[in-house]
Formats: structure tokens, sequence, C-alpha cells
């Protein structure tokens, strides 16, 4: 028997007006797997994961978490089950500290008499557990401002929150956007101790090569229509590209 799905998305299709962004889309994520949803600009990605993460509602389909069928009317609902979605411009407040960052709306109080207080030390010593846990050695202190951490280390605050808040399943939009090679080996290597970890991951991106060494499938979206739906065993490199750039047919 083939285990359950974590979330499962079903002849999902929506429309802006004229335009159909999707048509009868099938989608399905597994505990503890890393699926790289990709296809060039206006295929259909975004449209997709703003539906399954309550955004917007579908015109037509069915989401299922955990063999549950659900209904999103926020973002909050989905939150509430376990899925976090972490955006390219990642939402981190530059003049605070990491730690504050990483416990932003969830911070830890401690009481002096009748008076709430934050408890820094908590949260710093926490935030630097987490992180490195995570694979980050050259964190000094997570007393230091958010803004003295290069692009991957922000995407690490982003992955290590969400795992240590308990989410279920991280999706991650474009998280190696403008980064360097080295950056974005280590932003992998993140996204790959996530999985050990226990969760799952969506890796929406434009960048195939940055997704297929960590991703167990790859799913094509193309002009709104799933294309392609491939174990990476399956399917070399090249024949994702062709995938992508000939909407699931071969030159």
């Amino acid at each position: 028997m083939a285990p359950i799905a974590l979330l499962e998305a079903r002849g999902i299709s929506k429309t802006f007006g004229k335009v159909r962004a999707l048509h009868r889309v099938d989608f399905h994520i597994n505990p503890q797997e890393i699926v790289g949803l990709v296809g060039d600009n206006g295929a259909g990605k975004s449209t997709l994961i703003k539906i399954l993460t309550g955004v917007y509602p579908p015109d037509e389909g069915e989401i299922y978490f955990q063999g549950h069928r659900v209904h999103f009317s926020s973002p909050k609902d989905a939150r509430a089950l376990g899925i976090e979605t972490v955006y390219q411009d990642l939402a981190l407040i530059e003049q605070m500290s990491i730690a504050r960052n990483f416990f932003l709306g969830s911070e830890i109080v401690r009481r002096l008499g009748i008076l709430p207080l934050l408890d820094s030390r908590a949260m710093e010593a926490t935030t630097e557990e987490v992180l490195r846990g995570l694979g980050i050695t050259s964190l000094r202190s997570a007393d230091e401002e958010v803004r003295v951490l290069s692009g991957g280390e922000r995407q690490a605050i982003a992955i290590g929150r969400t795992l240590h808040f308990g989410a279920k399943l991280l999706i991650l939009d474009e998280p190696t956007s403008a980064l360097s090679i080295v950056e974005t080996q280590k932003v992998l290597g993140y996204i790959q101790e996530a999985k050990r970890r226990g969760l799952s991951v969506i890796f929406i991106t434009h960048n195939l090569y940055h997704v297929y060494p960590v991703a167990d499938r790859i799913v094509v979206l193309e002009h709104g229509k799933k294309v392609g739906d491939l174990r990476k065993e399956e399917a070399s490199l090249e024949d994702i590209v062709n995938m992508i750039a000939y909407g699931g047919t071969q030159a």
C-alpha cells in the first residue's frame, strides 16, 4: 500500500479573468520528501503554491492534508496545519538580532514580578543551537544583527525557524536566487538537513541545476498544466530541461 501523502491536490484549476493560470493540476508531496517545482515564467508555479497555502481558493479541485480534505480560507489556516512558506525576500528585519528574527511573533517571555520580559538569553541559546544543528559553524552570536549575515545564512534562519516551531511542510520560493555558488551549496545542505530531520520541502525554482541535486522528485508545469512528474532516478537533468523547453515533448 502506498503511503498517505502529506499534502495532495487533485484537479486544481484557477482562472483570473480570461487567463487560465492552472488547468486540472494534480500535485502531491510525501512525508520527508523534497519535490522540485519547476517551469518557466507563467507556468503556474506561484498560483499553485498560493492555492496550497490559502492565499487563493481554487476554482475547481480538492486539497488533502495527511489524508483529510481541507479548505483554506487564509494562509493562517495552512500554517495551523504546519505548512510554512519562505519567500525570496525572507521578510527579516535588518536592525533586529538574529534571535529576535528567529522568534519573531513567538518570543520567549519570563516574568519579573508582574512584569513580562523578553528572555533574550534563552532565545539566543536556542537560536544558536538550531542554526549550528543545520550546519552553520561561522555564527559568533545570535545577538548580532541580521544585516551581518550572508544570503545563505539568512535562508538558514528561515529554515531553522520552521523546524523549531514544528512545521511539517516547508515551501521555499527561489531560495538560491542571487546567491553565489558557495552560498548556494550551503543552502542546499540546509535543505537536505531539514529533510533528515523529518521535514517535507517544496523547492520552487527557475534553476533546475540547483534543485536537481537535492530533489527526490521533479514536477514540471507549463502554461498551467502539469507536463511532468518524475522521480530523479527516472530522468536525467537533460530530460527535464527538454521537458521544460518543449512542454513535455521531445524536440
